[in-house]
């Protein structure tokens, strides 16, 4: 079998050194209060530097764009300064990192959200999901639809994080635009049932995505924006009539904007591997990354036949964090403690030995 998963890539003047990504895997480990990380989240992703690619877990981009207790922000001083010991800890580990920008729409709860106020979504249908508080799992909150004079401060906050990830030091930045959360749900016609300009046909549910990544594109240099989506998931109640052609045209209009790479996931998250994403990376011409169900063999495969030039890999990477040597090497992988995923401490986050500890 071919090797090619382990061999270079230049990727938007970055050059990695495989075709394995850590994908983005929210711990719930920032402080609650302050939406900061810590020396321990540093230690972390230092401990994952390996990989060709880092995506930090979903990151908001503002108070509002929070929707799980514990997630971190980047659009206040505090928290840029301490996403930089982040950065430089990968760094001086000789990796490279992005971050993931984050605005959550409705998959949110009032007591999350600023001032007891409602979540904002495209239209004011509720999501049939769950979130998490400080009170445990609930069902999320009935959302108010966004009015056209707000699109522009949404934009503004995707553009003023993306200026805070410049300056935490991050090598580029990813634009979460699935699983549900808000750009997908303007981007599907579940939860996106308006009748002004972002609404109805598919050009205009794609406006608000477009208007965002017009904006990143003022902060950072469009090869180092990535952009993550997910044609046929369910995931968070989102779904969309005719997904095919829906993102066969978003892929349509993100050709020859000079993107970093597009990060797909393959299916249903977490789930079936359903979709013809074959057809839709076939259309896109720039670096594709597949995420979705992949183990070692899949991979390999997959990358040799030109189908992925990178491959996210999520659970894997939290009880393996040399992850890269041990596909390289055939080597077994150890098993996470599902038990200690979302919140705590150390225990089931930096206490993961290598395969040489091991």
């Amino acid at each position: 079998m071919s090797d090619t998963l382990f061999s270079p890539l230049q990727m938007g003047g970055l050059d990695l050194p495989n075709r394995i990504v850590m994908a983005p895997l929210t711990r719930n480990r920032a402080d609650d209060v302050t939406g900061e990380v810590g020396p321990m989240q540093a230690e972390y992703y230092a401990q994952r530097a390996s990989a060709g690619l880092i995506i930090t877990e979903a990151t908001q981009i503002s108070p509002e764009g929070k929707g799980y207790v514990g997630t971190p922000g980047i659009h206040t001083p505090g928290q840029v300064a301490a996403w930089r010991q982040v950065t430089d800890a990968v760094h001086a580990e000789g990796g490279r990192i992005v971050v993931q920008l984050w605005h959550v729409g409705r998959i949110s709860h009032v007591s999350l959200q600023p001032g007891g106020q409602a979540p904002v979504a495209p239209s004011e249908i509720a999501a049939k999901a769950q979130t998490v508080t400080r009170e445990g799992f609930v069902d999320t909150s009935a959302p108010r639809a966004l009015r056209l004079d707000e699109m522009p401060r949404i934009v503004a906050d995707y553009v003023h994080a993306a200026r805070c990830a410049r300056d935490a030091g991050f090598d580029g930045i990813e634009l979460h635009a699935a699983n549900g959360y808000l750009l997908d749900q303007f981007l599907k016609d579940g939860p996106n049932r308006r009748e002004d300009a972002y609404g109805g046909p598919v050009e205009n549910r794609m406006r608000l995505l477009l208007e965002v990544l017009d904006g990143l594109a003022t902060i950072w240099e469009p090869e180092r924006i990535g952009l993550r989506l997910s044609p046929w998931s369910s995931f968070n109640d989102a779904s969309d009539s005719d997904p095919d052609a829906t993102f066969g045209a978003v892929v349509a209009r993100l050709n020859g904007r000079g993107l970093g790479y597009l990060h797909l996931v393959e299916g249903n998250t977490g789930g079936a591997r359903d979709g013809d994403f074959d057809a839709l990376r076939a259309r896109w011409q720039g670096v594709y990354m597949a995420n979705n169900g992949y183990d070692r063999d899949l991979a390999m495969t997959r990358v040799a036949e030109g189908k992925a030039d990178l491959v996210a890999f999520g659970r894997p990477y939290i009880a393996n964090p040399d992850l890269v040597d041990r596909l390289r090497r055939d080597a077994p992988l150890g098993e996470g403690d599902q038990a200690t995923y979302y919140g705590g401490g150390a225990e089931g986050y930096t206490d993961y030995p290598s395969l040489e500890t091991a």
